[in-house]
């Protein structure tokens, strides 16, 4: 048994090092996903279907992923755009026909905080997803409808809290159907795959042990493809940096082939560091499928591997969370290769507390 194996399979010490509960918040993402589709306040005031022309989901980081998410999910399923907005203010586009849902996990991120005010400024309906902070306390006093959300977790480890409520929100409107049957499919999936993936599994058996494995002392580069897979190979390697604390890059089908995938000749020694990991799923397009395969012929012999995780479950959330879970357990286990509590996130704090003097 190797070192790394000996680390992996001592899933007592790893439940005892993990100071933040991010095992257990993996644990309980199925239970996170079944009050969040169940338990949303009855007394949500929206306006008229017609009377929205546009989505926008304003946050960062790990309350911004599910704004992804529900992009995606809506790319073949809904009539009006739905927009992510990662900045201080919002697209010029947004006015009284905009339906805004402000996602901000602590409801402190500065610079959802000011995109909110521009979106009440232009006049948009404002849904705001948080915890508390002054996020909850400014949609409180406007009269704006806000979606409570659990504390006490990172919100990266929130995304079921943070995502599904939209999904039910753009239900409710009229946009989507079938949320809450997909939402089974979705937890069902998920109990199956923590009684494969959970620190208890030896390595031989866990496939999130064995990635992390992979990965230890490369550099990851995940690859996703254009509406199917994108936001998660984002998530994957958001993960990495996080819990992780290490570098991990990524890119998407069939952008990647038009650029990034002519960079695999020099410098040698350093693409040796890198290990590609292709996220797949059998919606992706038959000619990306095929670029894929073309494409890991060109770099196979450049790189230090190449892994291919394939989604698993019915449904597209059940797929989705699939291939993201996967990478979540497999950042915690690259965390504890490293010797790192994958809970803290300091160099985070820093800079919060830095801008906060200013």
């Amino acid at each position: 048994m190797t070192d790394q194996e000996k680390v992996l399979n001592d899933w007592e010490y790893m439940y005892q090092a993990d100071t933040k509960g991010m095992f257990q918040s993996l644990a309980t993402l199925a239970g996170q996903c079944t009050t969040a589709c169940w338990d949303l306040p009855r007394n949500i005031d929206l306006p008229a279907v017609e009377a929205i022309s546009n989505v926008v989901v304003t946050g960062l980081g790990g309350s911004a992923i599910g704004g992804d998410l529900l992009r995606i999910y809506c790319l073949d399923k809904c009539l009006v755009p739905v927009v992510v907005n990662r900045n201080y203010v919002m697209p010029e586009f947004v006015g009284r026909d905009t339906l805004v849902f402000a996602v901000s996990y602590s409801g402190n991120t500065e610079e959802t905080i000011s995109s909110y005010l521009d979106a009440k400024k232009r006049g948009a309906t404002i849904i705001a997803i948080t915890t508390g902070g002054k996020l909850k306390e400014m949609a409180d006093g406007d009269g704006a409808t806000v979606i409570p959300v659990p504390g006490g977790i990172s919100p990266r480890s929130a995304s079921g809290f943070l995502f599904i409520p939209t999904l039910r929100i753009m239900e409710k409107l009229g946009f989507l159907s079938g949320i809450a049957e997909e939402v089974e499919k979705l937890v069902d999936h998920l109990k199956k795959l923590h009684e494969n993936l959970k620190p208890e599994i030896p390595v031989e058996k866990n496939s999130a042990k064995q990635m992390a494995m992979k990965l230890y002392n490369r550099i990851p580069i995940i690859w996703g493809s254009s509406g199917t897979t994108e936001v998660v190979a984002q998530r994957w390697k958001g993960q990495i940096n996080e819990n992780a604390k290490s570098p991990a890059y990524w890119n998407v089908f069939p952008e990647l082939n038009h650029n990034e995938l002519v960079g695999f000749k020099f410098p040698e020694s350093l693409l040796k560091q890198l290990h590609i990991v292709i996220l797949r799923d059998d919606q992706d397009h038959p000619r990306v499928q095929k670029r894929i395969e073309i494409s890991k012929n060109v770099i196979s012999k450049s790189v230090a591997g190449i892994t291919d995780v394939r989604a698993s479950g019915g449904g597209l959330l059940a797929r989705t969370y699939s291939l993201i879970y996967s990478g979540d357990y497999t950042s915690v286990y690259l965390a504890f290769l490293y010797g790192v509590d994958p809970g803290p996130v300091e160099v985070i704090d820093y800079l919060k507390d830095e801008l906060a003097k200013n």
